[in-house]
């Protein structure tokens, strides 16, 4: 019989590393919701034509990457490869822009058919805000104030903010001819294959290149801050005013402008300084998307957002050892599985975490197993114990034991962990 493995790119997630993730969570809910966003859940699989119209036909993900297959009854679906084009659909479908400024985050699992490698899975997860309906650089200020505050929540260290502007649909135009001019000029051998296509068909695309041979290249490109209307120059500079009261420290990236098509005006990344997660050292982006909302169908109302990318988070966190159980309960003697039972039971009304051996095995076979869980205490109980109303607690870093009564047994076991 062959052996059933996992999809490659596809990872299962165990402890302490699933623990991450609900750290991850948690943290999103603690703080999302004090800016009064509102958790949402929305489907896995779409109809292909929300990605292709929504993220851009000519980005990598629409052209190379997306899981798209054909149903039973020949419509195309994906699965989801990013979150917001989702979200924009069930706020349009949901008429959710008669409730005025709607502020929502999810968090699951998203899919792209890319090159597995550190920080970056076929399965990967993100948490996903999004705010819709305000206009105002307030917003973009805020939203960027919450992602910081978050990513300080999980004690992140050694990041900073990247921001820049991407203009709109009045002065970016120009901005691209003076940028398609400027690739028009460089020999092909200068970029590399996907960007010598890029510059053609999307040339904004170009300045997202990751490669150091480009990225030498594009020191000289236009900058498109340089090209910014009267109103866009306005609205990046009360974001940069309004971040640096909330005293985040930024940097300017006249360069930056993500790898999907529907960013305009304020775009931002987080990266990681410390080289943990590899080649990949973006660990949250994202930035404002006016005029998606009406592209998709709905009505005329902006759009910002971000995500975090979990996978490549986990690899930052060194979290505490607050996940591991507080007692491991070794059963001596079957008369004794009971009263073992009543006493783990009232231990998990007051908190504790802790396991219950389901056999009577020797204790030195279940203290070794007490080592593995790494648990601190082990509560021994058999017939003796029973019969004078008590268990023997052993502290498994420092071999102590000590017999302790029934009712005395929270206290100590507080003492002990």
């Amino acid at each position: 019989m062959v052996k059933v493995t996992k999809i490659k790119g596809f990872a299962d997630l165990f402890p302490p590393e699933s623990c991450k993730y609900e750290l991850m969570e948690r943290q999103a809910r603690a703080i999302f919701t004090r800016y009064g966003c509102q958790e949402v859940r929305v489907p896995l699989l779409e109809k292909t034509e929300l990605f292709a119209r929504g993220i851009g036909q000519q980005t990598d993900i629409v052209q190379k990457e997306m899981y798209t297959f054909l149903d039973r009854k020949g419509r195309s679906l994906t699965l989801r490869p990013e979150a917001t084009a989702g979200l924009v659909r069930a706020f349009i479908e949901n008429n959710l822009d008669k409730q005025g400024v709607c502020k929502f985050f999810t968090f699951g699992p998203m899919f792209r058919y890319e090159r597995p490698q550190k920080g970056r899975m076929r399965q990967f997860h993100q948490i996903d805000v999004e705010y819709f309906g305000p206009a105002s650089p307030l917003a973009d200020g805020e939203l960027i104030l919450m992602l910081w505050d978050y990513l300080q929540a999980l004690q992140l260290k050694n990041i900073r903010l990247e921001l820049n502007s991407l203009g709109c649909k009045e002065c970016r135009p120009h901005f691209i001819s003076c940028l398609r001019d400027f690739l028009a000029k460089l020999p092909a051998d200068r970029l590399c294959p996907d960007c010598n296509q890029r510059k053609q068909n999307n040339p904004l695309r170009v300045l997202d290149c990751k490669l150091e041979k480009c990225r030498q290249v594009l020191k000289d490109a236009p900058k498109i801050t340089e090209h910014l209307c009267l109103e866009c120059k306005k609205h990046f500079e009360q974001v940069i005013g309004f971040l640096q009261t909330g005293a985040v420290e930024l940097e300017l990236n006249p360069f930056l402008v993500r790898g999907l098509d529907y960013y305009q005006r304020t775009t931002f990344e987080v990266i990681a300084q410390n080289g943990k997660i590899g080649a990949q050292s973006a660990i949250a982006g994202g930035g404002r998307y006016d005029g998606l909302v009406k592209m998709l169908g709905g009505p005329d109302v902006p759009g910002l957002g971000f995500a975090v990318g979990m996978e490549r988070v986990s690899l930052l966190l060194d979290l505490e050892e607050n996940n591991k159980l507080d007692f491991y309960l070794a059963i001596l003697s079957p008369l004794a599985f009971a009263q073992g039972l009543v006493i783990a039971q009232k231990l998990r009304a007051k908190g504790f975490k802790g396991e219950v051996s389901f056999e009577a095995k020797s204790l030195k076979s279940q203290l070794r197993i007490a080592n593995k869980k790494r648990v601190k205490t082990c509560l021994i109980l058999g017939e003796d114990e029973i019969a004078e109303s008590a268990v023997q607690v052993k502290n498994m870093d420092t071999g102590v034991q000590q017999k302790v009564g029934f009712e005395d047994l929270e206290q100590a076991l507080g003492i002990q962990v």
